[in-house]
């Protein structure tokens, strides 16, 4: 039977136990008029093989499944998933046809400040997100993981192009940043680089004191604070990496020319054991090159 299973001869299977057993000094099977019974040796030996051959089956079909054809987890942001990458997705899923990509969109791809973190909260510092690769807005500080920059962010005031040409009933133009006394300021999630209001750094950057910064409408995500602009609900101190697409359609208009660059960026972030993959180092090499694109 044993012959039968592996393709070879009985005489090349009584070959190799023999090796065997000299080898190891002990027998292993008694030779019956009937067949093969195994020794006290050989059945102490068995169940311990049969682990050793079951983990290295296992073993195996890992590796298998690291380098063939799967489903590539990719983890980011919501306002980055929705404004910059899942616009430019079908060019990956067209020079890969043989992956399939399933793309998560969780708010702990954004570093947390350290207040917020909660003692014990391992999960929060953690760069990965039960993802292969991920890409996430924060500092690159992520020992043991490998980290690739990939974009650079600043923000600069965004409305739409009614408010900002003051066409909306009782606005005022903005062509100067103290016209913004005049409108409705949007505030996000994102914080200046010493963790204090965005707004704040940007006017102090402008060279304005004393702008009361703490009125106006507030949304949790960036894509939601970039929607309520372009409704022309207030300005909006956006990220022009995720406005792209608004920015190029006339949803949203940049009037003002300041812009804040911040310490965060966003990073593509691996583990070192699955970053040498082929497919997540396909994926790595698709998103440094749409970048380089944003960038030219």
């Amino acid at each position: 039977m044993a012959a039968k299973e592996l393709h070879v001869t009985p005489a090349a299977i009584s070959h190799q136990i023999k090796g065997l057993e000299e080898h190891l000094g002990l027998r292993l099977f008694r030779r019956l008029a009937r067949g093969l019974e195994l020794t006290r040796a050989g059945q102490a030996l068995l169940p311990k093989l049969r682990g050793g051959f079951e983990q290295l089956s296992d073993a195996l079909e890992e590796m298998r499944a690291i380098e063939e054809p799967g489903t590539l987890a990719v983890s980011a942001a919501p306002s980055f998933a929705t404004r910059w990458l899942a616009p430019r997705l079908h060019r990956f899923v067209a020079a890969h046809p043989e992956l399939d990509v399933t793309i998560n969109a969780s708010t702990r791809l954004i570093d947390p400040k350290k207040d917020d973190i909660a003692p014990g909260d391992a999960l929060a510092g953690s760069p990965m997100e039960n993802a292969d690769i991920v890409v996430r807005f924060g500092t690159g500080a992520y020992p043991g993981f490998r980290v690739d920059k990939l974009l650079p962010v600043s923000v600069t005031p965004m409305c739409s192009p009614r408010l900002a040409g003051g066409k909306n009933p009782g606005s005022h133009p903005l062509r100067t940043p103290a016209d913004l006394r005049h409108q409705v300021l949007i505030h996000d999630n994102v914080s200046f680089d010493n963790g204090g209001p965005l707004w704040d750094a940007w006017f102090a950057a402008a060279g304005i004191a004393g702008f009361d910064t703490s009125h106006g409408l507030r949304f949790s995500h960036a894509m939601l604070a970039l929607d309520a602009a372009a409704e022309g609900m207030g300005v909006a101190l956006g990220m022009p990496v995720l406005a792209a697409p608004d920015l190029a359609a006339g949803r949203l208009v940049a009037p003002l020319k300041l812009s804040l660059p911040l310490k965060f960026a966003y990073y593509i972030v691996s583990d070192e054991p699955a970053s040498g993959r082929s497919d997540v180092a396909a994926f790595r090499n698709w998103l440094l090159a749409e970048a380089a694109r944003d960038i030219k």
